[in-house]
């Protein structure tokens, strides 16, 4: 992921909250399907070290295949394993401590959710991406916010800081999503519950859809 937002919409995958077992091969099978521009390592409920154990060999598979390795919510993780970047929610740190502690070229992804006002707020505050969402229902977690396309226009034409669309986003539903602008579309149970390589290249060929 780059500071400038590139011309086409991206894949953006999320970790199921189970990574262990056969999962890393799943995940090799799902980056070697189509490109990816990033992942996102997220688990709840361990503790660092063990989080950083199931880590380990799914950074080693994003590194060999120069996609981007980020880490959900833990600045301290992030700066442990090294990883390219860090998503905060809006009460897992700030964007100053983030750069801070991980660096000038770190990644620091914000999640605003439907607020042009949190948006805004990381944007100022050195952010280099924001992640509006979630834009259907999504069975990966629970949705208190919902946001429209217009949002993701409005961003767009605003800022050139790029903008992450999540939320139970599957190649059928995503065209409105890429029309409005979205740089990244994040992705995960569209994925992850069914064939991992068949749901990458089915959303590549939506997207190509959309901006055809």
């Amino acid at each position: 992921m780059t500071d400038e937002a590139p011309a086409a919409t991206q894949l953006y995958l999320i970790s199921p909250l189970d990574v262990g077992g056969a999962f890393p091969d799943r995940l090799a099978r799902a980056l070697d399907a189509a490109p990816v521009a990033a992942f996102q390592f997220r688990v709840k409920g361990l503790d660092e070290h063990q989080a950083a154990r199931l880590a380990e060999p799914l950074q080693a598979i994003c590194a060999a295949r120069d996609v981007a390795f980020i880490v959900n919510d833990s600045i301290s993780l992030a700066k442990r394993l090294g990883a390219d970047g860090v998503h905060l929610g809006q009460s897992d740190g700030e964007v100053a401590e983030a750069r801070q502690r991980l660096g000038r070229d770190a990644q620091i992804g914000v999640t605003c959710h439907n607020s042009r006002h949190l948006a805004m707020e990381a944007g100022e505050a050195g952010a280099d991406y924001v992640a509006f969402g979630a834009f259907f229902p999504s069975g990966t977690k629970q949705t208190e916010h919902r946001a429209e396309p217009d949002l993701l226009s409005w961003w767009q034409g605003l800022m050139e800081i790029p903008c992450v669309a999540i939320g139970g986003i599957t190649p059928e539903n995503c065209a409105p999503l890429v029309a409005a602008g979205a740089d990244f579309l994040a992705v995960s149970g569209a994925v992850w519950n069914g064939d991992e390589a068949a749901a990458v290249q089915a959303f590549h060929r939506a997207i190509a859809a959309a901006e055809a």
